[in-house]
């Protein structure tokens, strides 16, 4: 089967395009230190970290739950707006990925389910927002991934079908909203994945062990 003709990328953000995990991280492990808990280990935790706030503070607590968690994921959430980009980063690769696109004259942008009020100021803090394409966070919409909604979202901002999109991301979340919306998708197995995940079980067209590799599958599917 011909692979489709891509005109633009689009990536989920935490695990995929940022490494967000060292701030997300010490946020959550502050919280825990203020209920007189020890750290949480920091490979435990980033398996968590693409499941937002809600899957960070039930690692975190896994003895709470209704109105006690709620409070500590407001907490969470508190200290993380004040230092959202203290050791955040592109992961390696990811400029060079972003740059060789924009030499390519193929858009980006980005989909994720991190609420308008954190994506917005960590963007611009690490001077991407002018960058991107298009920019769809998990409250633009009253739909967040797995449903298509806010792909094809993304796709009608760069002015593509969703077919023409490239759709990248590190959770089976993201492969089941990029199958709803009809476009293809591959697997970033350098995020977030944790021992549990099996990314051959969500089927997506590919898996990629480093961000460079979507220009290798870029150029197979134009072959």
């Amino acid at each position: 089967m011909k692979r489709p003709d891509i005109r633009g990328v689009l990536f989920d953000l935490d695990g995929t395009l940022l490494d967000t995990a060292p701030d997300l991280i010490r946020v959550l492990n502050q919280v825990r230190v203020e209920q007189g808990r020890p750290p949480v280990p920091h490979e435990l935790a980033r398996t968590q970290v693409s499941h937002g706030s809600s899957g960070l503070i039930r690692l975190g607590f896994p003895d709470l739950d209704g109105d006690a968690l709620e409070t500590l994921r407001l907490r969470l959430l508190e200290l993380y707006s004040a230092q959202l980009a203290i050791d955040t980063a592109l992961f390696d690769g990811c400029e060079e990925l972003l740059r060789a696109l924009q030499s390519r004259a193929m858009p980006w942008g980005i989909v994720t389910n991190k609420p308008g009020f954190l994506t917005t100021p960590l963007l611009a803090a690490l001077g991407l927002d002018h960058r991107a394409g298009c920019v769809v966070s998990g409250d633009t919409l009253p739909q967040r991934k797995p449903h298509p909604a806010p792909l094809l979202l993304a796709a009608s901002q760069l002015s593509l079908p969703p077919q023409q999109c490239l759709y990248v991301g590190d959770a089976e979340r993201d492969v089941q909203s990029a199958r709803a919306a009809g476009m293809p998708v591959l697997v970033a197995r350098y995020g977030y994945l944790g021992p549990a995940d099996d990314p051959d079980s969500w089927l997506p067209d590919a898996h990629i062990d480093a961000p460079l590799q979507i220009l290798d599958w870029l150029d197979g599917a134009r072959a």
